[in-house]
This record gives structure tokens, C-alpha cells and sequence, in this order.
């Protein structure tokens, strides 16, 4: 299912093939949470922002509308018209962050934090305060009602700062819950390919052992959960470093919930082939927009008579038609398409930047692309 074409150092470009065709890496999925990405764009536009992957969100379907009804309007695929691969997380995230935090939605709801049993988890929505129990075989029944390419094993994501003693007993429960999802789907007859997720917060040695025994369940792909928590950067590339030695070679290698572009292409050096995270959209909605130059607020006075595109060497349709000052002003308006526009912009920016990592990778020259990019594009233009 996946296949290494050639490395650079420890990068990788590969070919990972799924149901609804192959996925060149290393690559970005671009977020659609509820089905839909932020912004206002739909899932056929995705296609012209050279996205390969949609990913969508368990515990967010389930609660709304239901995995029931979108099986019963054909799948996330047929329910989005979106016929390429797509990725579910677990749930597990959400249902661990949204309880601890008490509740996101506008109805002003505040739920209790979630019970963590060895059968699973017992939580409140955050929409309604609707109780609800969620553990391996649910989280796998719901993602196979999605209709997923690929499956993410429930776990639960340790909050930073933990003690080392709840790390290792969360830890050991997330293998015996992988275990019970591999078993479920193997039930359920799934072709979806099952990535299983290490833990171990920023302990090294938890998360080495945890790695190696997950290796052992020879699943599809493997995954690392549990960074962009809030831990510092420097602890995010030390657990990736010593993680990485014990992940198969012959299997695909995501990591969870990352990032900006310069994270990117220091866990791509590590050896890392998949990324997802919302910061593209996230930040557009707020008028950051990334470029090859570094990261530049729009709203900034200076961009008011400015009439050149958002990025000069960008091939999105966005540059190819407005201006910095044009869209400024449609942020200052108060505009609905200036979010769009500059969304539509950051995600063609993340897509077209993996586009020009795999090309590097193939050339032999991703290690001198990094030393050259990684910092410039965590720079920020004023």
C-alpha cells in the first residue's frame, strides 16, 4: 500500500494507494472538520488548490448530522463530491480536549470533564450537553459509516504536563484500545487502512517503547499524536527524532496535528510523510497570509495602495486576479470573501510547498532546500 521511492537523507518521497487512488508524499491533508473546510471553499474546489486529501472528524460527524445519515447519503464522498481520499481522526482528541476545556459552542453549554474507563470514554457534547460514550469499537463503527480511505485508531491525547506515571498507564491503555480497534475492523471487514498512534508525551524512552510495540501489530501506517499540545517546539523535534528509528520504514508516517510550513519541512528532514493542521485557514480568517517571502498580515495599513499579489511567484487563482490592496480592503470592509480569498491562498500555499518538498526530495537537494526555506518562512513581513 505504500511504496519508498527514494530519500534524501531522511526524507522520504513515497506513494501511499488507497481506495479512491494514490497520494504522492510527502503531503498535507487539508481540514474539513464537519465535512466542510473553513472558509467557504468546497470539496470539488480542492482539486484546483492541488489538495490530495480532505480530512474529517469523527467525533464532529457523529455528533452532526450522525455517521448514520451520511451513511445512508452515500459516504463522506458522496455526501462532500469528493472523490479522492479522505482521512477520519479517531475522535479521541476531541473528545479529550473539548471536555477539559468545558464546551466551545456559542449555546454557552459547559460540560464536566471526561471519564476515562478501560471499556472507553464517557463524555457530554459540546453542542447540547448530550451524553455520550465513545471507545475503540464506536470510534471504528463510526469512521467505517464514514466511509474513510484511512482510519485513525482511538487513543487519548495527553494533555502536556502530565506526571510520568499517568503518561505510562494512559500509554498502556491506548495499546490495549489499538488492539480492539484492529480486532473491530478486521469484524467489520473494513479495506480502510488503520493507523495506529504513538503516545508517551515527551518522554522519550515511553515513547520509543510505545513505538515498538505497535510496530509489532504490522498495521498500514503509523502515526505521532500528542505533539502541538503546548509542549516547545525543541521537545516536538527531540520525541520525533527518537521515535523515528523504530518506525517501519515500509509504512507511511503522520504527524499529528502539524503545523506551520517551517515545521513542516524540519519533520519532513525527520522523516515524517503526512501533516494535517487547520493553521492554513485559521490564520487566513484573520487575514495571515503565508508566502514565499515569510508571513505577511494583510491588514496592515502599509498594503492599503499595494497592487501587487499576494505572493509574486504564487500560482493560485487568487494571485492570479486581486491585489494585496484589494483584498485588505475587503478584511477592512468586513468583507465574507476576504476570508475565502485568503484562504483559497494558504491552502494552495501548503499544497504547492509539499508540491516543491517531494521535487527536492526526488532531486537530492531537499537538505539544502531546507536550510534555505525553513527559517525565511517563519519570518514575518511587516
Amino acid at each position: 500500500m505504500y511504496k519508498l521511492i527514494t530519500s534524501d537523507s531522511k526524507a522520504r518521497r513515497g506513494v501511499l494507494a488507497t481506495a479512491h487512488g494514490e497520494i504522492q508524499t510527502p503531503f498535507f491533508m487539508n481540514v474539513a472538520t464537519a465535512a466542510a473546510i473553513k472558509g467557504g471553499i468546497s470539496a470539488p474546489e480542492l482539486s484546483d488548490l492541488k489538495c490530495q486529501v480532505m480530512l474529517c472528524n469523527t467525533y464532529h460527524l457523529h455528533i452532526r448530522p450522525g455517521d448514520d445519515v451520511i451513511r445512508d447519503l452515500g459516504g463522506l464522498h458522496a455526501f462532500t463530491n469528493w472523490n479522492k481520499p479522505i482521512l477520519t481522526d479517531s475522535g479521541g482528541f476531541q473528545v479529550f480536549s473539548l471536555g477539559r476545556a468545558g464546551g466551545t459552542e456559542s449555546s454557552g453549554y459547559v460540560g464536566k470533564p471526561p471519564i476515562i474507563k478501560e471499556s472507553g470514554v464517557f463524555f457530554s457534547s459540546h453542542i447540547d450537553g448530550k451524553k455520550i460514550f465513545m471507545g475503540p469499537e464506536e470510534s471504528m463503527r463510526i469512521q467505517y459509516n464514514l466511509g474513510a480511505d484511512i482510519v485513525m485508531a482511538f487513543d487519548e491525547c495527553i494533555p502536556d504536563g502530565q506526571s510520568r506515571v499517568y503518561v505510562e498507564n494512559s500509554v498502556k491503555r491506548t495499546t490495549r484500545w489499538l488492539i480492539r480497534c484492529q480486532e473491530e475492523m478486521l469484524r467489520l471487514e473494513s479495506a480502510a487502512l488503520l493507523f495506529g498512534i504513538n503516545q508517551g508525551g515527551v518522554y522519550n524512552d515511553i515513547r520509543v517503547k510505545h513505538m515498538q510495540e505497535i510496530a509489532e501489530l504490522n498495521l498500514p501506517g503509523y502515526a505521532i499524536g500528542g505533539l502541538a499540545v503546548g509542549e516547545a517546539k525543541d521537545d516536538m523535534f527531540r520525541v520525533i527524532e527518537a521515535v523515528e528509528p523504530y518506525m517501519p520504514t515500509e509504512k507511511p508516517r503522520y504527524l499529528m496535528g502539524v503545523g506551520t510550513p517551517s515545521d513542516i519541512i524540519e519533520a519532513v528532514f525527520r522523516g515524517i510523510d503526512m501533516f494535517d493542521c487547520v493553521m492554513p485557514t485559521r490564520n487566513a480568517r484573520h487575514g495571515t497570509i503565508f508566502t514565499s517571502e515569510g508571513i505577511l498580515h494583510i491588514k496592515n495599513k502599509r498594503y492599503e495602495r499595494d497592487d501587487k499579489p499576494l505572493d509574486e511567484v504564487c500560482g493560485c487563482p487568487v494571485c492570479a486576479q486581486h491585489s494585496r490592496g484589494y483584498i485588505r480592503h475587503l478584511f477592512k470592509a468586513q468583507e465574507y470573501l476576504a476570508g475565502r480569498l485568503s484562504s483559497i491562498h494558504n491552502l494552495y500555499f501548503y499544497n504547492a510547498l509539499m508540491e516543491k518538498i517531494r521535487t527536492e526530495i526526488e532531486n537530492s537537494t531537499f537538505t539544502a532546500f531546507r536550510e534555505e526555506n525553513s527559517l525565511k518562512l517563519s519570518e514575518l513581513i511587516r
